[in-house]
């Protein structure tokens, strides 16, 4: 699975792209970002590029890996997911349109999404996006991947 951050610059910092789990879904009305699973046989980064376009028609202008992966247990299926954490931004005017998968999307500072987000790993990744982008200086370093 991977999880996708997305985020865009505004004058007074950085907003991420949160959206509204449908109610028809597995876990109807819960906020979170761009996740999905990874098909057989494609790269991680290629299904948050892949997810990102399907869930919000978004193409980000920069794309990035972070130095973070969250743990999740599904009990339904009685598995651990170790999930790949990824970072797009794009354009503060760029037009969403989001899948059924959702019902609504909202762009919230740090500290508001954090709020929504319901597990602790997801609001551990706004830190640690946050904190790199927002700061001069961060001791991890994101690998920034070509978007074409």
């Amino acid at each position: 699975m991977i999880e996708a951050h997305i985020f865009c610059k505004k004058k007074n910092g950085i907003e991420f792209l949160l959206l509204k789990r449908n109610e028809k879904e597995i876990y109807p009305g819960l906020w979170q970002m761009v996740t999905g699973k990874i098909r057989k046989g494609e790269k991680a980064y290629k299904t948050a590029l892949r997810e990102i376009k399907e869930e919000t028609g978004l193409k980000p202008k920069r794309f990035w890996v972070t130095p973070n992966v969250n743990p999740f247990y599904s009990h339904e299926k009685n598995y651990i997911s170790l999930i790949s954490v990824f970072v797009a931004e794009v354009a503060e005017d760029s037009k969403i349109v989001i899948c059924k998968e959702h019902s609504e999307f909202r762009w919230l500072n740090p500290g508001k999404a954090k709020e929504m987000l319901a597990w602790p790993g997801q609001r551990r990744s706004v830190d640690i996006i946050t904190q790199y982008f927002t700061k001069d200086s961060f001791f991890w370093n994101f690998v920034e991947l070509k978007v074409r």
